[in-house]
């Protein structure tokens, strides 16, 4: 089967009555653990964007908690697994914003790590890639908000 395009949907889901649209949105919800959670974030969460954020930073403090520390590539694994995981709630809120207040609370958290990431490279180019994420992201952004993440990202460059 062939997936169709976004105007073929839109027109289709036009016709749809109200409860036809909720029997469909409770269906989808019941194939994937990303929709089910995209359906909570738009119903539930999407009105008070602060404390979606102030959720999120609690469960990326628990994921930090988890991770095995036992060798540098189980960290690296673990610290990829948080950023898939901060992505994947930027991604349900679609604002900038929210964007770069998560990126910016996952590389303090990640540079507060212990082991510190400075004795493996790629632990650090994953700093790194981060940091220039979020300097693009900012630069993207309105003046007013640009001049308050400045001292936020001056703190984020690591010093060699």
């Amino acid at each position: 089967m062939k997936a169709v395009t976004v105007k073929e949907l839109n027109q289709a889901l036009i016709d749809r009555t109200p409860k036809e649209l909720r029997d469909l949105c409770l269906r989808l919800s019941r194939f994937k653990k990303e929709n089910k959670e995209l359906l909570t974030y738009l119903l539930f969460e999407s009105a008070d964007e602060a404390s979606y954020i102030d959720s999120v930073k609690e469960e990326i403090d628990e994921q930090f908690e988890q991770i095995n520390k036992k060798t540098h590539y189980y960290m690296k694994k673990g610290l990829r697994k948080i950023l898939l995981s901060t992505r994947k709630h930027i991604r349900y809120s679609q604002n900038k914003k929210t964007e770069i207040d998560l990126l910016i609370y996952y590389c303090k958290k990640l540079r507060n790590f212990t082991p510190s990431i400075h004795r493996n490279t790629r632990l650090l180019n994953l700093y790194n890639s981060q940091v220039d994420t979020i300097v693009k992201k900012v630069t993207s952004l309105h003046e007013d908000l640009r001049s308050d993440y400045s001292m936020e990202m001056k703190k984020l460059v690591l010093k060699p």
